[in-house]
């Protein structure tokens, strides 16, 4: 308790370098929940985890609550910043196709088989007579 009374006992000429350093220091800036950073971020729920838990974007669990602070999202968005002509690798060179072979030939069309009933088919129908082959069938 010794330690908190003479927290105030600062003489002037310090205080005024307490105030310059304390907002830094203790937090000075807005907290924001997950859903505002990841609409800030552009990001899924999922994706803002996982920016937080390899450990790219600060964060701070207070009881069962995450919150970020503002301006480090806004760092962390700076610092993802992608730099002009460093995406190259991902728009090679188009590579030369190779030459496609001439079509073939048209195929010659397959014949249609016809939908005439075969001559075992047409056995037994009445007014015909059996074929040569049917001679020693029964019901004949």
């Amino acid at each position: 308790m010794k330690d908190a009374d003479n927290a105030h006992d600062i003489p002037p000429a310090e205080d005024e370098e307490i105030d310059e350093v304390l907002p830094a220091a203790i937090g000075a800036g807005e907290w924001i929940g997950t859903p505002e950073a990841c609409a800030r971020l552009g990001v899924t729920l999922r994706t803002l985890y996982r920016f937080i838990d390899s450990g790219q974007l600060p964060a701070y669990k207070m009881g069962r609550v995450i919150r970020l602070r503002a301006h480090e999202v806004e760092e962390f968005i700076q610092s993802a910043r992608i730099a002009p002509g460093t995406l190259e690798h991902l728009y090679p060179e188009p590579h030369p196709r190779p030459e496609r072979p001439k079509a073939s030939p048209p195929r010659p069309a397959r014949p249609v088989p016809s939908r005439a009933r075969s001559p075992r088919a047409r056995q037994g129908e009445e007014g015909e007579e059996p074929q040569a082959g049917d001679a020693g069938r029964p019901g004949s």
